[in-house]
């Protein structure tokens, strides 16, 4: 089948090159793409919001399935608009895609679904001094989300007053987050160790990967600004076998089927954001899409044929015996531009190592053909991806740096302690 792909981010050339595995797969098309995707498909520079254009690309190129990376086009209704012209898609509905656009939505159906979660309040813009105050008086640290879509950067940790204050104001009165800020949820602060799941479902039926851990912040050893994300390494030793049945049967299940139960079914990738506390595993956070880096680490420790787990998702009818864990480990390694997640530079030239195997990847995340050059095109610039097949997480970061090290970038910045923390478990 003839196979397309929305989105241009490091995601998305991973999904591609784990879907070009596929002895179903043709043709891959890449909506838009980068420089990275060029290499293993077509990348056509159609806009994603223009949802007839991706229609009749999509006729024209007899494309079968179309698989959703980016969270906006969900929210906007693509998904629905494709479906309604028979055509598979990846992904959730729009209403479905709620459990992301809308963290209050979420919290709601967390809430009807008995799933544990932080206990939070809700505020909107003219309640400033309300949430100021409930803050305060829940005790520090807390946590501050916008309640909408913020591309991951969304979240503050505010360990005291002053913090909150400053947070709610550039949220409510300086608008940084535009509409996604008129309403924020205040949580408190949940203490464990974070980990990522997806589960892949059609509805009713689902399956699990690999679990990640992700690394949020921008500076070594958890410091500074949350980011879209800085590296990844699966799995994580933090999710037993035995904790993997709890979450499926205290988290994803009861979700899944309350959703359905609403008449919403729950199509496409439900990512979940967990944190294992004392009292057992708690949801910091649903989205409704694939993790961006957890997908660089997760695709490449999956055997089988993940096209046909992708679309017999699409089609209602999962094959839960499509893909497995292989038994390795992968670490991802974010190459950025030095500014990010703030203000940036981009359009300087790319040195790319000669030769990538199945165990030193480098998938492109802003990246693009200038003059038949490589060039820096965003923030996150490269996921910089190592694999090993014994599972020994030690080498595999130490083959992730050694591969990062053959890159080179003006203004080029990377964490260098990406997958240390797992060494723990």
């Amino acid at each position: 089948m003839n196979v397309a792909i929305i989105g241009g981010g490091g995601r998305e050339h991973a999904l591609g090159w784990g879907v070009r595995k596929s002895p179903l797969c043709d043709a891959i098309f890449f909506l838009p793409g980068n420089a990275g995707t060029a290499k293993i498909g077509v990348n056509t520079d159609i806009d994603s919001t223009d949802h007839q254009k991706v229609f009749e690309f999509c006729t024209e190129k007899k494309v079968e399935l179309v698989i959703v990376g980016p969270e906006i086009p969900l929210v906007e209704g693509l998904s629905d608009f494709l479906r309604n012209k028979n055509i598979a898609v990846f992904g959730p509905s729009q209403k479905a895609s709620l459990i992301e656009a809308d963290k209050i939505y979420a919290k709601e159906v967390m809430q009807r679904a008995g799933v544990l979660t932080a206990k939070y309040n809700q505020y909107q813009r003219d309640e400033l001094t309300e949430a100021i105050d409930f803050a305060d008086s829940i005790g520090y640290p807390v946590v501050i989300k916008a309640n909408g879509l913020a591309a991951g950067k969304g979240v503050s940790i505010c360990d005291n007053k002053v913090e909150v204050e400053k947070i709610l104001t550039e949220i409510f009165q300086k608008n940084i987050f535009g509409r996604s800020g008129d309403k924020v949820l205040i949580e408190e602060f949940l203490i464990g160790d974070e980990a990522s799941i997806f589960a892949i479902t059609d509805g009713f039926n689902f399956v699990t990967l690999p679990a990640a851990q992700d690394h949020k912040r921008i500076g070594d050893g958890d410091t500074g600004k949350n980011t879209g994300g800085m590296g990844a390494y699966a799995p994580t030793g933090l999710i037993t076998e035995a904790l993997l049945q709890e979450i499926k049967s205290s988290i994803i299940k009861p979700v899944l089927n309350q959703i359905e139960s609403e008449n919403n079914p729950f199509s496409g990738c439900l990512y979940c954001g967990l944190i294992i506390t004392e009292e057992g595993p708690k949801v910091i956070e649903f989205n409704c899409r694939f993790g961006d880096p957890e997908t660089q680490v997760v695709v490449p420790l999956l055997d089988g044929d993940f096209l046909k787990l992708l679309f017999t998702a699409a089609s209602g009818n999962l094959d839960i015996d499509a893909v497995s864990y292989n038994g390795g480990s992968a670490v991802t390694v974010i190459a950025a531009s030095d500014g990010y997640p703030d203000t940036y530079e981009k359009g300087f030239e790319i040195t790319l190592p000669d030769v990538e195997t199945e165990s030193s990847i480098v998938f492109h995340s802003g990246t693009k053909y200038l003059d038949d050059k490589i060039v820096t095109n965003g923030g996150r610039v490269l996921s910089v991806t190592s694999v090993n097949e014994s599972n020994n997480l030690d080498a595999t970061i130490q083959n992730a740096y050694s591969l990062m090290n053959k890159i080179n970038f003006e203004n080029i910045y990377f964490r260098k302690d990406i997958g240390k923390k797992g060494l723990k478990y």
